[in-house]
């Protein structure tokens, strides 16, 4: 089942889902808003793979949507719930600043509640309203792609937070505000 962009953001939007930040997509040249937009995603903890065209010529595909959600839920709770579309758009935009092929390495995707108090209890750099609960941020890293060129491409977004953390070699991405650390 597919649906047109203006209804998945409809719909999107009375569960709350949308972002507040701009689209990174309105920085991709013309040709890049048409055709497919694919990614694929490794999640490091349960090492399932994903491969899939979550847009398609201006539709959203529902099934492949709900693929990555479950794919980029809590590994630990097992717990899923419905990623912020921008989020999704915004991991497809920096592939494609860095013209990256080949899978995207997901270390973190949503997390539960309970999920992200235990975390904190053993790490100061895990905020307590994080926006991993809302479905509205990822932690990820780019086989092949230095951290540094990653973080980089992210900031020039402009299009939510990033937070860099080379001692653990990945990137922080979300649909905040536009900001920075790390």
């Amino acid at each position: 089942m597919s649906v047109s962009r203006r209804q998945f953001l409809g719909f999107a939007g009375l569960l709350g889902l949308s972002g507040a930040a701009p689209s990174a997509l309105a920085n991709l040249p013309a040709v890049q808003r048409h055709g497919e937009r694919r990614l694929q995603l490794r999640n490091l903890h349960t090492n399932e793979f994903i491969n899939a065209p979550y847009w398609i010529d201006g539709e959203y595909q529902l099934e492949a949507l709900q693929s990555l959600n479950h794919c980029l839920r809590d590994h630990r709770s097992g717990e899923s719930i419905s990623m912020d579309p921008a989020l999704i758009d915004n991991i497809f935009s920096l592939q494609s600043k860095l013209e990256h092929r080949g899978e995207i390495h997901i270390i973190s995707g949503y997390r539960s509640p309970k999920t992200n108090a235990a975390l904190r209890q053993h790490s100061n750099g895990v905020a307590k309203k994080s926006l991993h609960m809302q479905g509205r941020a990822v932690d990820l890293r780019l086989p092949k792609q230095s951290l540094g060129t990653v973080r980089k491409a992210a900031l020039a977004m402009r299009s939510g937070g990033v937070g860099h953390y080379p001692k653990s070699n990945f990137l922080h991405l979300d649909t905040g505000r536009v900001r920075h650390w790390g």
